[in-house]
């Protein structure tokens, strides 16, 4: 069975497009700026690790506080899905008792107004 080449083939595309794209002065200047700003801020916080402690500690609360949060605000939404399932038949009831009444009245009306018509007709 032969080894497929497909993987080797995306590596070599991946750097050979990387080493054209670093043909472009701006990009080349870019690159090289964003590594010498990372190199020294790993460089900084190797020399202040407490301040890093810090830094990593006040990003996990405000991602913790976060969470908690989103998961207040789903409890809420699931508490008023739930509410609103348990009001689904009582408006569907509702709805189906307006009906009848329209319906009703719709009788009601249609028979007043054929009433009508005949004592014109008719002269009572």
């Amino acid at each position: 069975m032969k080894k497929s080449k497909f993987g080797t083939f995306v590596l070599l595309g991946a750097v050979l497009g990387g080493i054209a794209s670093m043909l472009d002065k701006s990009t080349r200047e870019n690159v090289v700026g964003k590594s010498k700003r990372a190199i020294s801020t790993l460089q900084y916080y190797g020399k202040n690790t407490d301040e890093l402690k810090l830094k990593v500690q006040t990003e996990k609360e405000k991602y913790e506080t976060m969470f908690e949060k989103f998961s207040e605000d789903a409890a809420y939404i699931k508490e008023k899905v739930d509410d609103i399932k348990q009001l689904t038949p009582q408006v569907k009831e509702l709805v189906e008792d307006t009906k009848e009444a329209f319906v009703e009245s719709k009788d009601d009306y249609k028979s007043i107004v054929t009433e009508s018509v005949q004592e014109d007709v008719t002269g009572k």
